[in-house]
C-alpha cells in the first residue's frame, strides 16, 4: 500500500476497478448528502438501473464478519443517500444496493461482491 493510502480507499479503488472489469461505470465515489456518503455509484452500460455499492474493507475477516456492519441504521442512511443522489440528479432510475467486502492487503485483495445485497425498508402509512 502506497504511503499515506488508508485501507478503506485502496479497498474502494480496488472496487472501482472490479466494476469496471465487469463492465459497470463508475458515476461517483464517496458521493456526500450532508452527513450521508455512498462509497461507490455505478450504471452498467446501455441500462437504466442505478447501483449503490458499499464497501468494506479489512485486512482480514478473522474475527470479524464485514457484513455485521451493514445494520438496519446503515441500510436506512444508504437509502436515504440514494434518494438524495437521485433527486440531486434528476434521475429516474431503477436502484439496486450492492456491497463488497475488500478482504486482504494491496495488491493481493480477494473481492467479495454481493449484488443486490438488500432491500430498501418499507415505509408503511398510519
Amino acid at each position: 500500500m502506497g504511503k499515506g493510502k488508508s485501507i478503506g480507499t485502496a479497498g474502494e479503488l480496488a472496487a472501482c476497478e472490479f466494476l469496471i472489469s465487469k463492465g459497470y461505470t463508475v458515476r461517483e465515489t464517496n458521493w456526500r448528502l450532508g452527513h450521508l456518503e455512498i462509497d461507490i455509484v455505478a450504471q452498467e452500460a446501455n441500462a437504466n438501473h442505478l447501483h449503490i455499492v458499499e464497501v468494506k474493507t479489512r485486512t482480514s475477516t478473522e474475527h470479524f464478519d464485514p457484513m455485521e456492519a451493514i445494520n438496519p441504521k446503515k441500510i436506512r442512511n444508504l437509502v436515504n443517500a440514494a434518494n438524495g443522489y437521485i433527486s440531486h440528479n434528476e434521475l429516474q432510475m431503477t436502484v439496486q444496493f450492492d456491497v463488497m467486502i475488500i478482504e486482504g492487503t494491496e495488491p493481493d485483495f480477494i473481492i467479495h461482491f454481493f449484488p443486490d445485497a438488500f432491500e430498501p425498508p418499507l415505509r408503511t402509512v398510519r
